[in-house]
């Protein structure tokens, strides 16, 4: 059986008719009905009706299917490992939550594009949820999550820093020097949430439902910026990722208030199939990746505000690494 011909037969599947697929392949219309015959012959059954002019594809056309998708992907695979030596070229699909969209991955996609270039990135939003599905889809090449740790079927999984969470209030919020706060000091609070399905506003909200808390007043955002601003305006407080508010709380703008977050528990995590070939493109972004996620833990070590790891350290760290994190995604990707 020739491969040529089983990639005829998708692109036909795919065209909806032997024409198109003619036009799509630069083939004449009868190289194409000769090959579709041919693999007819071999099989010894049809794989498409031919009904006046319109073609539908057989049962046995819809059960070959799947091996002439195989089949093609294994075939463009295989021209791409033949070109791995050459120039790093190609598309990285990539999810990511806003929040590690703008604070986590600018350094790490700053250096990649100072290195390859040729590398064109695609950069989906999205929740945690939704992209472990893409992932295990083949939507994404790979995905970076703000969750708690665990083990997800089909996927590989490196834990690349701890995070911590902040409970953020306006300046001069009664609230600040209270010690420390708990669920019933917010029963009669505004609380700012982001979009439901957010795993770290799923996770406070247990906490507080948990205590028989359960706000009255509430605001939701679809933008972490929305929500900083207008916790500092005073509409109310909210649970953030302290990487996100680090610049206002080092400029006296918002005020973290002492929270219990060991339920809050979350790492920065970066996520790929566990059957998927990894592309000269796709290692050398995990590569950078990593290495960026051993900067963030040290810095954690160095200013103790990190938790321990039970993981190794991967790679080096790169001089000037800190300094890129968090660089501008304006920048064309």
């Amino acid at each position: 059986m020739e491969s040529r011909h089983l990639l005829t037969f998708l692109t036909v599947v795919e065209a909806g008719s032997f024409t198109k697929a003619a036009l799509k392949l630069g083939y004449a219309q009868s190289s194409i009905t000769s090959q579709i015959q041919a693999l007819e012959t071999e099989l010894e059954v049809p794989l498409f009706d031919r009904i006046g002019k319109k073609i539908k594809v057989t049962d046995a056309g819809r059960r070959l299917l799947p091996y002439a998708q195989e089949i093609s992907k294994m075939h463009t695979l295989a021209k791409d490992a033949l070109r791995s030596h050459e120039e790093i070229s190609g598309t990285l699909t990539i999810g990511s939550p806003e929040s590690l969209a703008a604070f986590r991955l600018p350094g790490i996609i700053r250096e990649y594009r100072q290195n390859f270039p040729q590398v064109k990135i695609m950069l989906k939003p999205g929740l945690c949820w939704e992209m472990t599905s893409m992932v295990q889809n083949g939507e994404l090449d790979l995905a970076f999550l703000l969750q708690p740790a665990e083990e997800t079927k089909d996927l590989e999984l490196e834990i690349l820093v701890q995070e911590q969470m902040a409970l953020v209030a306006p300046a001069g919020h009664p609230l600040a020097d209270h010690g420390l706060v708990t669920p019933s000091d917010l029963k009669h609070e505004t609380l700012l949430y982001t979009e439901p399905g957010c795993t770290y506003r799923t996770l406070f909200e247990r906490q507080l439902n948990n205590q028989g808390v359960f706000p009255e007043q509430k605001l939701e955002f679809w933008s972490i910026e929305a929500i900083k601003q207008c916790v500092m305006a005073g509409l109310g407080l909210s649970l953030l990722p302290q990487i996100s508010v680090h610049q206002e709380l080092a400029e006296g703008k918002l005020v973290k208030l002492e929270w219990d977050d060991r339920p809050l528990r979350l790492s920065t995590q970066m996520v790929v199939h566990k059957k998927k070939w990894k592309s000269p493109a796709l290692e050398a972004f995990l590569e950078i990746a990593k290495r960026h996620g051993a900067a963030w833990r040290e810095e954690e070590t160095l200013y103790g505000l990190g938790h321990d790891l039970n993981h190794n350290l991967h790679g080096n760290l790169s001089e000037n690494m800190n300094k890129n994190r968090n660089e501008n995604l304006e920048e064309t990707i």
